[in-house]
């Protein structure tokens, strides 16, 4: 009996054993990573191909019909109806969830019972012998939408200046210094006159106040705006005389909302007065149409300018100050009545949590406010964002899930300073530091009809090009041959490089504080014109009211194919990014893109020979601390061949040492005079927001040092950004080094 008893205990803890072991199997079955998280096996390129097939040109179009019918200015009811349209659609996509976040920032709109105009006065009778127009004639179809602002700039100054008037060509920083030093002109007390293009709108504002002007007019020329051989809007897609372009005229510098400058715009946020606000002009600044800038040019005194500052108009462009014989009574005055006030504003983010790495976060981010209608800015971005958002809902359904986190966002009040996407970024900066790993960008998908254009951070340069290489060309004429190619044949890289053209991030769009303030790996794609040949200013009917539907249906891509193109190569970085095994970011081709932009910024500072020797100045330094960091680049991709991809802790590591490359060329002091603008390597050019420059703070200090006050503390300053740069570049490739 005991040897029978004992046998059943043994028995019994045999199958208690076994039933362990069983439940320990099944559990560890259930909870493995699936294997669409892994490169190795084909499941997650599957998926990838399924995602990209899925997204249909039919559906970007009705997603832009639907988001253009009504203008969607910031701030206003309209636009929180698209916010919450966007919402009720994403969740029903099956994203996991999707939130309205608000904030309270400082938006810009004209006073409706004083309408903003200028005029031309007769100072001996007092009396206004022209007025520019009130309103942009609207486009046909559209007559009876209410609530479309007029043209405005967005932030001036209130006033009503009186006085001479002046052409200042572009306003650049060189055009004023010609006036000046050149042609012996002086702006101070004078309105300004300036044409659009070559560079931001504020920085125009900017050098028209620091030359001491009393307020400045833009004009778009048809030299800038219109292309030859189109006819304009609605027979073609040039700028028609009586159109404007919108826009704010700030100084930002990274700074988001300009009461809050550094802190999210909550309820409980101090905010500084509006007469304190970061980045507003001290000047009134209006835009008009160029039937309108006739009336004020035609009759102007003064020199004949340059050839190079003369546009497409039939008059002399004469520079003044003040208008010719016969019209010297005459003044130019400037009746401005913009309102700044306190304004709510609503982001839309939506979220699919990662399966393995929850904690890693993928963002696609692109804004929905619009001037007025945005048929191309920024609603083509925003149409192929819904299409992503619904193609990644339909794989959800068939089993798929990222291994990492995607973040979707529909930024507001993007055209009043970035600001919604300013605010969320300081709202979560300490958590996107630790745990973003890229921004894709998603403004505008369309400024031409000619090619591809990518902007991004060196690392995403190979992701880039295997992924065109796998989605079609959208090209007439061109089937079975790849994008890649298709962007290959027409912009080819000019340098030594056998490669499509990728450009630097400047500024002017969304990416901006998650790249150049906090250092995350950010990107951009758009379809774009051909920049040799086209050489007028962005695309003519930019911040527009004809920027309508119909306006990309008949002219800009009938199709929807390059849409669906630009949508592929978006949610094909989302989806590599946010899926693959190991970050596809490539740390070699930041080496060599920081050796071409080492020896780009020591060429500009050999322009000064004499004073290179003189005050002692040398780059030998960054060019150390860039063979070090490729020494280093190439260490770590070489360890990447023989890694093992089964450890799950290694393949962390590296991901993170991938991850947090781009935070170590963040610099928490910024750059001088623009504190949020912490990125050593890029930033916007101080003098033209819209464009990249590499190495930043070198460029700044030599740009025009030969004007400067004290040579011996401005050639300092150059020293001093030398050597930041060089530690910096330095820094970063020891990241990149195994652990101890």
């Amino acid at each position: 009996m005991r040897s029978e008893s004992r046998l059943v205990r043994w028995i019994g803890y045999l199958t208690v054993i076994i039933a362990i072991l069983l439940l320990g199997f099944i559990i560890g079955w259930f909870s493995r990573p699936t294997q669409t998280h892994t490169q190795e096996d084909g499941s997650s390129s599957r998926y990838l191909r399924e995602l990209l097939d899925e997204m249909r040109p039919e559906n970007i179009k009705e997603h832009l019909r639907k988001f253009t019918r009504l203008p969607h200015l910031a701030g206003t009811k309209q636009n929180l109806l698209l916010a919450e349209q966007i919402k009720e659609d994403w969740l029903a996509f099956g994203v996991d969830s999707v939130e309205l976040v608000p904030y309270d920032v400082l938006l810009s709109y004209p006073n409706q019972l004083q309408p903003n105009y200028i005029s031309i006065v007769d100072s001996l009778l007092g009396n206004e012998v022209f007025n520019t127009s009130l309103a942009e004639p609207v486009p046909e179809g559209y007559e009876h939408v209410s609530d479309i602002v007029p043209p405005y700039s967005a932030f001036s100054a209130q006033g009503q200046p009186e006085g001479d008037l002046v052409y200042v060509n572009y306003g650049r920083t060189e055009d004023f210094f010609q006036l000046e030093r050149e042609m012996g002109i002086n702006v101070s007390g004078k309105i300004a006159i300036a044409r659009y293009g070559k560079i931001f709108r504020g920085n125009k504002v900017k050098n028209a106040m620091l030359a001491g002007a009393s307020g400045i007019i833009f004009f778009s020329d048809p030299a800038d705006y219109c292309a030859p051989g189109v006819e304009t809007y609605p027979r073609g897609w040039n700028l028609p005389g009586g159109g404007v372009q919108r826009g704010n005229v700030l100084n930002l510098n990274g700074a988001g909302d300009p009461l809050t400058p550094g802190y999210p715009a909550k309820e409980y946020t101090y905010r500084t007065s509006k007469e304190e606000g970061v980045g507003l002009p001290k000047i009134p600044v209006h835009p008009i149409g160029y039937h309108d800038a006739i009336h004020l040019l035609k009759n102007m005194g003064g020199e004949i300018p340059p050839n190079n500052w003369k546009g497409a108009l039939n008059i002399s462009y004469r520079i003044g100050p003040g208008f010719t014989e016969g019209f010297q009574a005459q003044k130019v005055r400037m009746n401005i009545h913009t309102n700044n006030v306190v304004t709510r504003i609503y982001n839309v983010i939506g979220r699919v949590r990662g399966a393995v790495e929850p904690d890693r976060y993928v963002i696609l981010g692109g804004h929905r406010d619009a001037w007025v209608f945005g048929g191309i800015d920024p609603t083509s971005g925003a149409a192929v964002v819904h299409e992503t958002v619904r193609s990644a809902g339909r794989l959800l359904t068939r089993g798929w899930r990222p291994r990492r986190t995607v973040v979707f966002a529909s930024w507001d009040a993007e055209e009043f300073g970035l600001l919604g996407s300013t605010e969320w970024a300081e709202d979560n900066a300490k958590l996107l530091q630790e745990r973003a790993v890229a921004y894709i960008n998603a403004d505008s998908a369309i400024e031409g009809m000619y090619t591809l254009r990518v902007d991004c951070t060196p690392s995403l340069h190979t992701l880039v090009y295997d992924l065109t290489k796998q989605i079609a060309s959208p090209e007439e004429g061109e089937e079975g041959m790849s994008l890649y190619e298709s962007w290959h044949k027409r912009d080819n890289w000019t340098d030594d490089r056998d490669a499509p053209r990728i450009s630097k991030l400047g500024s002017g769009s969304d990416f901006e504080a998650y790249f150049i303030r906090l250092g995350i790996a950010a990107g951009r794609a758009r379809y774009t014109k051909n920049r040799k040949t086209e050489r007028y200013s962005s695309y003519p009917v930019y911040h527009s009211v004809y920027e309508t539907f119909e306006l990309v249906e008949k002219f800009y891509d009938p199709t929807f194919r390059k849409l669906q193109a630009v949508a592929r190569v978006r949610a094909g970085l989302v989806f590599r990014l946010a899926d693959s095994l190991l970050l596809p970011l490539d740390v070699r081709e930041y080496a060599q893109a920081l050796g071409k932009y080492a020896q780009t910024i020591a060429q500009l500072g050999k322009r000064h020979p004499d004073e290179l020797v003189t005050y002692r100045v040398t780059f030998d330094s960054l060019f150390s601390a860039v063979e070090n960091f490729t020494v280093a680049a190439t260490d770590f991709h070489d360890r990447l061949k023989t890694l093992d991809r089964t450890d799950s802790l290694q393949v962390r590591m590296v991901n993170d040492q991938l991850m947090y490359l781009e935070r170590a060329f963040i610099d928490p002091l910024g750059l001088p005079g623009r504190p949020f603008y912490r990125h050593v390597i890029f930033a916007p050019s101080s003098h033209n927001k819209y464009a990249g420059e590499s190495f930043p703070g070198i460029y700044d200090s030599l740009f025009d040092i030969e004007h400067a006050a004290n040579p011996e503390k401005a050639w300092e300053e150059v020293r001093r950004q030398i050597s930041i740069a060089a530690f910096t570049v330095h820094a970063a490739g020891m990241t990149l080094t195994p652990p101890a």
